[in-house]
């Protein structure tokens, strides 16, 4: 009689779960989406300061100020670097990466790493490089090759990856009615590029709409170089919130193209069988061409930079190695790189839950409120956050709490997106099973969801980390007296001409960088399959 009595509720059990009940979050569905609600509405804090500070600004005031022939002029260098950078990154990166992934390239494996490599790189840093081999460079030209040579890898990681994990059967049906190498790369293959290269072209942009330290340097102005000399004149003035508002309009813009420019066709194989291995056609007379033109590119984008961060390091001797401000430096760049990726690692798990869990408009909608404050360069995130701390929590401004949040709402994305891919590849059935064995929601997450998640988690944190180390104007503006971090350091020598002393900080900014860096070039290999 036992064993008839257990056995329907076993098997009731398993009946239950076999239906594809959802397992119950570790706080409940509820307090889930209550943190995912705070955090959105956290992360809209910038805009919202943007619209309060043009609202209360009035509008004569706020039209005399915008529509000026000051902002004409930035709004005109804006426009012509975004439209000579990107096109000259996109032609760059899928051209590396089809030379790369799909021709018979001598050492095509060491050049997809060396063509990764400038990310390690801060634009800055190079901005530096270039100006001690070229002083009298200055301007739109000279911000366009310095700009082309940090970003472009922005589009070839994405590419790299996209053709590495595309089916090649449909350029071999377009060679069998025909078609030559280029007609079936152009009507083929670059079509199934589009995401990818509409993605990278937007973080490209973005980055030049953020930059400021490589701008700078080369006295070309922008909006960014634009409000830091509002705010180091004026501190909070009307003119610089005003040139906040253009700026954050023009991302705005530029996230509506990106969505728009995306398209709604599809790529993917359907139907059975296993993808075929890519063909990788020969080059020919061209393979000579092709080599030069890479050794080129990395020359100029990292052989150079780090060339003369060197010089620099040997022209100061070693007196330029003061531990006194290289350690602390360091050691408080290392700390608010871990602090940061991991708060923002943490609050990215709500949003990631709901996303994948329990996915909806609901949940894109907060994904979306991320993603916008993200495109925001630092410095106006850096703004809004020196305003709501003055006005509403004095005693928090310039601390270090107020410094992560900024990064937090920067950076969010980076973690956001791994941490749901991760969840994605942890079957939910896995969960179910643990409570359906007795344990707690709280206790199955962290054995088994958590688990699972945990290296996409990391992947997410070590890009954040990268983010926070190269970081450079929230951090002039929102960093507590006394707070030296590598890139405020090197950009205080470099700006009093001391080239030499900015030298170690450069260097060491690099050291730190090319393990993330490899770590993203090896993440996008994962994700093709590779």
């Amino acid at each position: 009689m036992t064993t008839q009595a257990s056995a329907p509720e076993v098997s009731g059990r398993t009946t239950t779960a076999g239906r594809g009940k959802r397992p119950r979050p570790p706080f409940g569905v509820s307090a889930v989406a209550v943190l995912a609600v705070l955090i959105a509405l956290f992360s809209l804090v910038p805009l919202g300061y943007v619209v309060f500070m043009t609202v209360a600004t009035g509008w004569e005031t706020a039209a005399a100020l915008i529509f000026r022939e000051r902002v004409g002029e930035l709004l005109l260098n804006t426009v012509l670097l975004t439209v000579f950078t990107v096109p000259l990154c996109l032609v760059l990166g899928v051209g590396g990466a089809w030379l790369v992934e799909r021709t018979t390239l001598p050492g095509h494996k060491v050049w997809a790493v060396l063509l990764a490599a400038p990310l390690a790189i801060p634009a800055f840093v190079n901005s530096y490089a270039w100006v001690s081999a070229v002083p009298s460079l200055q301007g739109l030209f000279s911000g366009v090759l310095i700009a082309t040579l940090s970003y472009f890898p922005l589009v070839y990681i994405p590419a790299a990856a996209t053709l590495g994990r595309l089916d090649p059967a449909i350029e071999q049906s377009a060679a069998s009615l025909g078609l030559g190498a280029w007609r079936a790369f152009f009507r083929v293959v670059l079509p199934q590029l589009r995401i990818a290269m509409t993605g990278g072209a937007l973080l490209v942009a973005l980055h030049l709409l953020a930059e400021y330290g490589a701008f700078a340097m080369i006295r070309f102005d922008t909006f960014t170089t634009a409000i830091m000399v509002q705010y180091q004149s004026t501190f909070n003035g009307t003119a610089g919130n005003m040139l906040a508002s253009v700026l954050v309009f023009f991302c705005l813009l530029l996230l509506l193209a990106e969505v728009r420019s995306r398209g709604t066709a599809r790529y993917a194989k359907v139907g059975s069988g296993a993808q075929a291995k890519a063909l990788r056609l020969p080059l020919h007379a061209y393979q000579m061409p092709a080599q030069l033109f890479l050794a080129a590119l990395t020359a100029l984008a990292f052989g150079l930079p780090l060339a003369f961060v060197l010089r620099w390091i040997m022209a100061g001797g070693a007196e330029i190695w003061a531990a006194d401000e290289l350690v602390p430096a360091l050691l408080q760049t290392l700390g608010y790189g871990l602090g940061g990726a991991l708060v923002t690692t943490v609050v990215a798990f709500p949003m990631a839950y709901l996303a994948v869990r329990h996915p909806g408009w609901f949940s894109k909608a907060l994904e979306l409120s991320n993603y916008i404050t993200s495109s925001m360069p630092g410095i106006v995130v850096g703004l809004a956050f020196v305003t709501v701390s003055i006005r509403l929590v004095p005693e928090m401004y310039q601390t270090a709490g107020v410094l992560i949040a900024a990064y937090v709402l920067l950076f969010l994305p980076r973690a956001l997106v791994n941490i749901r891919a991760g969840l994605a590849q942890a079957p939910k059935e896995l969960d179910e099973a643990a409570q359906a064995l007795g344990t707690p929601p709280l206790l199955a997450f962290i054995r088994v969801t958590l688990r699972l998640t945990a290296p996409a988690a990391a992947g997410g944190a070590a890009l954040v980390f990268l983010a926070i180390v190269n970081e450079l104007t929230a951090t002039l503006l929102l960093s507590p007296n006394g707070t030296r971090t590598l890139a405020t350091e090197f950009w205080t020598k470099s700006s009093e001409i001391d080239y030499a002393g900015a030298a170690p900080y450069a260097l060491l900014m690099i050291v730190i960088s090319a393990p993330m860096t490899y770590l993203l070039f090896q993440q996008s290999k994962k994700v093709a399959g590779q």
